[in-house]
């Protein structure tokens, strides 16, 4: 990839693109872009991977491996989302592997030292970074009061109601999105099983509300998805 092409997937960003071109130089930001091939893994089992990662293409799985072997998939990234470090403390990742996923990935990859040097010279790009933080941590937080308190069906909906907001500029009455989740991945994301899902999305598509295949997500009747269960 030339350097025009990296330049420009990251002014596509949302946390750089209101740098000027000559912060973007003084900041050697495209010094710090990496592209990692489908299936390879950007870190594995980490504990002391000390860096953070901006997903300038393509999509990157998170997770563990837990004492049975077994991976749990705990989020799965996209372009214009973060992960690693994301706090920005050290040696604090507790086992966890990110993968490239689908397809092959391109990333802004930068040591926990030198973005905390970067975000000291832009005052602005340090507060747009926290509000990008604060964001993420409210999304988890929500993740975690719906595993606690919403049956799986309201789970699937609110999950699916979230996808939605995250992949369409504009929201109409009926919209499809790109997929790039199985049925597996979306049990993993709500905590429960892929049979479990499966019975809910053939439920929700002889509801009207769904048209779920490989390529797309469709949602044939968007307010009615919305005014199911607790999504608003």
């Amino acid at each position: 990839m030339s350097a025009d092409q990296k330049w420009l997937l990251i002014r596509n960003y949302d946390l750089w693109s209101h740098l000027t071109d000559e912060e973007y130089l003084e900041l050697h930001v495209v010094n710090h872009f990496i592209e990692v091939p489908k299936g390879d893994y950007i870190y594995f089992e980490a504990f002391h991977h000390n860096k953070i990662y901006f997903v300038k293409e393509g999509y990157i799985r998170i997770g563990y491996i837990d004492e049975s072997g077994r991976e749990v998939i705990r989020e799965i990234v996209q372009q214009g989302e973060f992960f690693g470090q994301v706090t920005l403390e050290k040696n604090n990742l507790n086992g966890e592997f990110a993968q490239a996923y689908k397809s092959a990935v391109c990333l802004c990859a930068f040591s926990i030292d030198d973005f905390q040097q970067l975000l000291r010279k832009k005052p602005s790009l340090a507060l747009q970074y926290s509000k990008q933080v604060g964001t993420k941590l409210r999304t988890i937080e929500n993740r975690l009061l719906n595993l606690l308190n919403k049956d799986v069906k309201t789970r699937l909906v609110h999950f699916l109601w979230q996808l939605l907001q995250k992949n369409s500029d504009t929201i109409t009455n009926s919209v499809c999105i790109p997929n790039y989740l199985t049925h597996e991945d979306i049990a993993n994301l709500i905590g429960s099983s892929r049979q479990t899902v499966t019975t809910l999305i053939n439920e929700l598509t002889a509801e009207g509300l769904l048209q779920f295949n490989r390529s797309e997500i469709c949602f044939p009747d968007v307010k009615k998805l919305q005014n199911q269960g607790t999504v608003v």
